[in-house]
């Protein structure tokens, strides 16, 4: 089948690459989005979020006229959707934006259209998604209802690439994808094989779903062991950044490298969709969410307890993002850290985040976003929270004068 009009629903950090991958190949990409900036931005060929190579690709496909962006679904060949899945109170999966992107899409669908999910969600969530179109479309056939010849096709095919690398990792990582029938698997791994140079592997669309959750669950357990170690080591006086280094020289030993906390839209929060599917027996998962939501609370205390040495202090964190080099405030826990000691702290907060230009707004009057030669000027105590590269590049020199918290292993690994 010929997928002439590929329509992506969501322009965030997965759908506007997406979109430009395909675009890339010559393909007739609809982006779109509820954010008129976003959509904007994309129409200047420029973008409205921080992703190496990105700016490049767009550009491109927007100039050539490959990529457009637009408020409004319109008529496709294949529509793929990537909005958000948070979780609501009790940790209970969210699938508003699932919901909102199905109905919009619903009045522009014809025979013969795909529909595939992209975005990390629950078991059953794309048996829902389809749900949902066949309620407005009862005039079209889907999947529950006529299995192999349904009018419409519907799968799901979860992104797996790691921010800052996305481009790349779209291209060549293997891609999961489940069909709601073998012949909706097919129709999808066609599609995605325009541009994917990985393979592709079909299965069906509910273990496509517990296979992201599993590889997200995965990495939260791990890394789970790894910010417990840091714990420990912090109260038995030992060097857990030396330790694991040590540990990792046995070869069936790969401890991962702790941090203040997990965070991003995925490792963060997917974890307790499985707990929520399963809860009487998902029991390590839980665990693990659990002590790496704890994690930032304990590096607070560590805050506070060096801020109490000086009578005036000033704190400077250094990063708001989720991870390394890249712009992402999701579910981060440096943001959390940052948040909390705004509220608590007396003294004089200042933060450092290269990859943004404003702070979020929960913390605009509280907090004063610097360069990092100010900081560290000004500072007392220096919070080390993301591992950018500006901060790798530190000079140790520059902190001998003050209280050192670092969560990253910065120093250690310099």
């Amino acid at each position: 089948m010929e997928f002439e009009v590929i329509s992506v629903i969501g322009l965030g950090y997965i759908g506007l690459p997406t979109a430009a991958a395909f675009a890339a190949r010559r393909k007739q990409v609809i982006g779109v989005d509820v954010d008129q900036h976003a959509v904007d931005t994309i129409n200047r060929g420029a973008i409205h979020i921080v992703e190496p190579e990105l700016d490049m690709l767009v550009h491109a496909a927007v100039t050539q006229g490959y990529l457009r962006a637009t408020l409004t679904p319109e008529p496709a060949d294949a529509f793929l959707i990537a909005v958000p899945t948070p979780f609501a109170d009790g940790h209970k999966p969210d699938l508003r934006y699932i919901e909102a992107a199905s109905r919009a899409i619903a009045s522009v669908l014809k025979k013969g259209d795909l529909v595939v999910l992209e975005s990390t969600s629950p078991v059953g969530a794309t048996e829902q998604m389809a749900a949902w179109m066949a309620e407005l479309r009862p005039d079209l056939s889907f999947p529950q209802q006529k299995g192999e010849n349904s009018d419409v096709r519907v799968a799901h095919c979860p992104e797996r690439v790691l921010p800052g690398y996305v481009i790349r990792e779209l291209v060549e990582n293997d891609r999961v994808i489940g069909g709601m029938t073998p012949r909706c698997g097919e129709l999808a791994r066609e599609l995605y094989r325009s541009f994917v140079r990985g393979e592709c592997v079909l299965t069906d669309a509910r273990t496509a779903e517990m296979c992201k959750l599993t590889e997200n669950s995965f990495r939260d357990v791990n890394i789970a062991f790894a910010n417990e170690l840091s714990v420990i080591c912090d109260r038995l006086d030992i060097n857990v950044w030396e330790l694991i280094r040590l540990a990792n020289r046995h070869p069936r030993v790969s401890i991962l490298q702790p941090g203040p906390g997990v965070g991003g839209h995925c490792i963060a929060v997917d974890p307790w969709f499985i707990v929520d599917a399963a809860p009487e027996h998902a029991r390590l998962i839980r665990t693990a969410r659990n002590v790496n939501d704890d994690k930032p609370r304990y590096v607070i205390d560590r805050v506070e307890r060096a801020a109490m040495r000086f009578r005036v202090p000033v704190i400077a964190c250094l990063g708001l993002a989720f991870k390394a080099n890249i712009d992402d405030l999701r579910e981060s826990p440096a943001l959390e850290i940052v948040h909390e000691l705004a509220e608590r702290f007396a003294g004089q907060l200042v933060v450092v985040e290269p990859n943004i230009r404003c702070l979020p707004a929960s913390l605009e009057g509280s907090v004063r976003l610097c360069e990092l030669n100010e900081a560290l000027t000004e500072a007392d105590v220096v919070v080390i929270l993301v591992d950018h590269a500006q901060f790798k590049r530190l000079d140790p020199v520059r902190l001998q004068a003050k209280v050192v918290i670092d969560t990253r292993g910065v120093l250690a690994h310099a």
